[in-house]
């Protein structure tokens, strides 16, 4: 996918990107591509690759959930900034927090939001389970994302406790989503949330499929969850 795909085929869907936008884009690329010489933050790094792949993709939520309206949003183990990243280029009225247990990548999130001029993103080393415990944070956000974290069982003792009451959580997920989501239910309802919508399509040109899940809480989480680091993979709610 070259730049021009890029922004037509955003187009396409409704997203318009300004010239700003774009460079921004291939700063991006450019910054991801040269801290990944010195930490693994990615095995895309063909500019054609990481503008489908990741950008692309990541922007692809919005095709399915409004991101024009206020929103803020945390992303929990975004790695090199996806999705949140590439959603606050495109929407840049966002408010994004990103959480991820990595120290180096939070030194990588922190210098690309200084070459890209980003304002509103806050990025904190935390693990998942320690941070859905605090009360800054806890059942504060209007929307939580996460894109191949972990399966849904365990993404949902990760997410669901920082969403607010009457929010969202957004799973993005590659194939076997019905698998993930027929063992996940228990988990989505035990943490106070049902799932609204389940958008399936392609990601073009690779034509690879992609999923879109989008649960709302509708209660709170109970005060256990999440439980230790750790223990929501080794002993999921199923």
């Amino acid at each position: 996918m070259n730049i021009e795909q890029f922004k037509a085929m955003l187009l396409e869907k409704g997203i318009t990107l300004s010239d700003k936008q774009l460079d921004q884009f291939e700063k991006y690329f450019h910054t991801l591509v040269e801290w990944n010489e010195k930490m693994n933050l990615t095995a895309i790094t063909e500019q054609g690759d990481v503008y489908l792949k990741h950008f692309y993709d990541s922007i692809s939520a919005a095709f399915y959930f409004d991101f024009t309206q206020p929103l803020h949003l945390c992303d929990v183990g975004a790695g090199a900034g996806f999705p949140s990243i590439p959603l606050k280029i495109a929407f840049p009225h966002l408010e994004v927090t990103i959480v991820d247990s990595l120290n180096k990548r939070i030194s990588f999130l922190n210098h690309l939001a200084n070459v890209l001029k980003l304002e509103k993103v806050h990025f904190i080393h935390d693990r998942a389970e320690t941070f859905g415990v605090n009360p800054s944070h806890r059942e504060s956000y209007d929307l939580v994302t996460a894109r191949a974290v972990a399966r849904m069982s365990v993404l949902s003792e990760l997410c669901l406790p920082l969403v607010k009451v009457g929010g969202h959580f957004v799973a993005m997920k590659a194939a076997h989503a019905n698998d993930e989501l027929s063992v996940g239910q228990k988990a989505i309802s035990t943490l106070g949330g049902k799932l609204e919508q389940k958008f399936t399509f392609t990601l073009p040109m690779e034509e690879s499929e992609r999923n879109i899940l989008v649960i709302k809480k509708e209660k709170q989480t109970p005060k256990k969850y999440p439980r230790k680091p750790g223990t929501p993979g080794k002993m999921p709610i199923e």
